[in-house]
């Protein structure tokens, strides 16, 4: 009878314990997809907001079309990524080609001082703060479940049940993800003062 006791008493044990792993693992897969899904809006905020900045930018050199052709299919590569991995690929070469935009709009006086404009990047530069933090929340969520999916008695259950690997949202360098950031502000530096013109040598005097 004691025997029977111990048995039934280790077996709730261990259904308490697979009981509290699944669980466990299903609400860290869960912040996983939660914090994902706010890097994707923010990411959508982004790919909105770029349409009408080259537009606006069109309006002063409308000789760029090279650049604004290379926003174009960098938008459009970045909106129909599915991963977190193509997500960072396609955002990085789309924030290069932003980039080049800005890098154009510093040599037009009369775009900088477009309100338009000035607030597209305004609201660009947010957005990319919006990202910057979701994706260390993303990141952390991930690194929490895939924890829990190694680790005992998690790795018992996570290959049967399908609890499958999430994969980081990383970029190769930070500097290369963030746009340039363009001081609309800040005049043009000085020209150098041109040097002196040497005094004219003093005629000799006779002896």
């Amino acid at each position: 009878m004691i025997i029977v006791i111990v048995v039934i008493a280790l077996l709730v044990i261990l259904a308490l314990i697979v009981f509290a792993t699944y669980n466990g693992l299903v609400k860290a897969r869960n912040m996983c997809d939660e914090a994902w899904s706010t890097i994707d809006v923010q990411l959508k905020r982004r790919h909105d907001l770029i349409p009408n900045l080259v537009e606006t930018v069109k309006g002063y050199a409308t000789h760029e079309t090279e650049a604004f052709e290379s926003v174009s299919k960098a938008r459009a590569a970045a909106i129909a990524a599915r991963t977190p991995q193509e997500a960072a690929a396609t955002e990085g070469f789309l924030t290069q080609a932003l980039g080049q935009l800005f890098a154009i709009a510093e040599a037009y006086p009369q775009l900088r001082a477009v309100e338009s404009f000035t607030q597209l990047q305004l609201e660009l530069s947010n957005t990319e703060d919006q990202i910057s933090a979701a994706r260390r929340i993303y990141n952390g969520n991930v690194q929490t479940y895939l924890t829990k999916c190694q680790q005992f008695p998690g790795v018992l259950l996570a290959g049967p049940f399908g609890f499958s690997p999430r994969a980081f949202f990383e970029l190769d360098d930070q500097a290369e993800r963030e746009p340039i950031k363009v001081d609309f502000g800040a005049s043009a530096p000085a020209a150098p003062a041109a040097p002196a013109a040497p005094a004219d040598p003093t005629p000799p005097t006779g002896a």
